[in-house]
């Protein structure tokens, strides 16, 4: 995989296959854990995000993947999915490059934290195309490989929908 660049037709795909299995979820969430599940969905794309993924583009060089990315998706919201999940707006990866800059990564030259988990752990997307994870809930400590392509990531995280009790 590596060398490939993402697709928008197959981040489409992700997209709605990632809607129908949080939908299955959502019907069993309540009965299986006894209290209602919080909003979990993947936000399509938006003439507003498209936007910003233009801006975050013209704030800093982005990996192509992250922008196919952000052009099917605006973001996502999976807080019942294992400790929770979260792709960042493109709005919201940009505000956080202006406070933080990059994440410290060896090896990249840029690394651009788009997401995170609901243990405040990180995600990064360096220009090897490879994402990171923080180790700690810190954007200072160290990342380590958590998937070789952002392709990877998202079907890692689709396998998490699709094992959720």
């Amino acid at each position: 995989m590596p060398g490939e660049r993402l697709d928008a037709e197959w981040v489409q795909s992700w997209r709605e296959q990632a809607g129908e299995a949080l939908t299955k979820l959502m019907q069993s969430f309540l009965p299986t854990h006894g209290f209602p599940p919080g909003r979990n969905a993947v936000v399509p794309s938006t003439d507003d995000s498209h936007q910003a993924t233009d801006e975050l583009v013209d704030l800093t060089p982005i990996p192509s993947d992250l922008t196919t990315l952000y052009w099917v998706i605006s973001e996502a919201s999976l807080p019942d999915v294992d400790s929770g999940y979260f792709i960042h707006s493109p709005a919201t990866a940009a505000e956080h490059f202006r406070e933080y800059g990059p994440a410290p990564i060896d090896g990249e030259s840029i690394a651009l934290v788009f997401a995170s988990d609901g243990g405040g752990h990180l995600f990064a997307i360096g220009d090897s195309g490879q994402v990171w994870k923080s180790t700690t809930a810190s954007w200072f400590d160290d990342f380590e490989v958590a998937a070789a392509s952002l392709q990877e990531f998202l079907e890692l995280l689709s396998r998490r929908i699709a094992n959720q009790p």
